[in-house]
């Protein structure tokens, strides 16, 4: 095998079905988070050459426009709808919004959402960058999110989707707990790190709003649709262990008048239901590292390394 093709190493192998058990508080079966995306889109960014941000030249109106309406309409329309049945965002951040619009994140942090960093901007991509100004960005995060905010990030989801191979090291060298950025789970695991303790928590791609409707060509109630349909697969396989459902947002996507009323009937779906314990992705990583889960799922791994050897 050639060392390109190997595994990177980043977690182990565990199979599903043979995994120590998971436990949430209060006996719920499912841990349900909401993570609005707060982003901010520059129109005219610098380019990187792996990558265009725009389809069109400078400037390019369209798509600028349609992801500012989140700022402007959509972020306070679906935190209206959030709140009312009792869910807290876990905020993926642009942090440069602090600066641009700070009456968002000021809002979003007097109704005790957690916020995790996504990045200075959503039109900033990693690609090509060295060590020196990975951590500039990291350090920016802390900083500029504690000044805005009071808080401390524990999360970290790259902006734009966008990583380098050193970038899961260096945010737990700094002190977070748990990346999004691996997408391969409806449990959270421990992740490889250099220094410190990382878990990959559950950040779906499949449930996204934006392939929902972008890629996936969803209408409002199918993507509904799809959402109870997962929730409901994972409160019932929860009960054998817990199970961790995310259901990442873009209000300029789900914001949208004609999108907001089936997405409400989600909510309202699993508030009602009684399985789901409706919280926060630092929550979540706080309770799987205080009830050591974490060495737990890590010797689940070694346990079947060495039965399958």
């Amino acid at each position: 095998m050639r060392e390109s093709e190997k595994d990177p190493g980043l977690y182990d192998f565990r199979p599903y079905r043979d995994r120590t058990k998971i436990e949430w508080p209060e006996g719920k079966t499912v841990a349900v988070w909401v993570s609005p995306n707060l982003e901010y889109y520059e129109i005219d960014p610098p380019a990187n050459p792996q990558r265009k941000s725009w389809p069109r030249p400078h400037p390019d109106i369209v798509p600028y426009g349609h992801r500012d309406y989140a700022n402007r309409i959509g972020h306070w329309r679906m935190a209206e709808v959030m709140e009312k049945h009792g869910f807290k965002g876990s905020v993926s951040l642009s942090v440069a919004l602090c600066q641009h619009h700070p009456e968002v994140v000021a809002h979003a942090n007097a109704l005790d959402w957690e916020f995790f960093s996504h990045g200075i901007y959503n039109t900033r991509y990693s690609y090509g960058m060295d060590e020196a100004q990975e951590r500039a960005i990291i350090e920016d995060s802390i900083k500029t999110v504690r000044d805005a905010t009071g808080q401390t990030i524990k999360g970290w989801l790259a902006p734009a989707l966008t990583h380098t191979p050193r970038t899961l090291d260096l945010i737990a060298e700094y002190g977070m707990t748990y990346t999004c950025d691996l997408y391969h789970d409806d449990q959270p695991g421990p992740v490889h790190v250099k220094d410190g303790r990382l878990i990959s928590m559950p950040y779906s791609i499949e449930v996204n709003d934006h392939y929902g409707f972008f890629v996936y060509n969803m209408s409002p109630r199918e993507y509904a649709d799809t959402l109870i349909r997962q929730y409901e697969r994972l409160a019932a396989e929860g009960e054998q262990s817990g199970t961790v459902m995310c259901i990442p947002l873009h209000s300029y996507l789900i914001g949208q008048p004609h999108r907001i009323g089936p997405f409400e009937e989600v909510l309202r779906h699993i508030a009602a239901d009684g399985r789901a314990w409706i919280t926060r992705s630092g929550d979540i990583a706080d309770h799987f590292l205080a009830n050591d889960y974490y060495d737990a799922t890590a010797a689940d791994a070694a346990r079947y390394a060495k039965d399958a050897g």
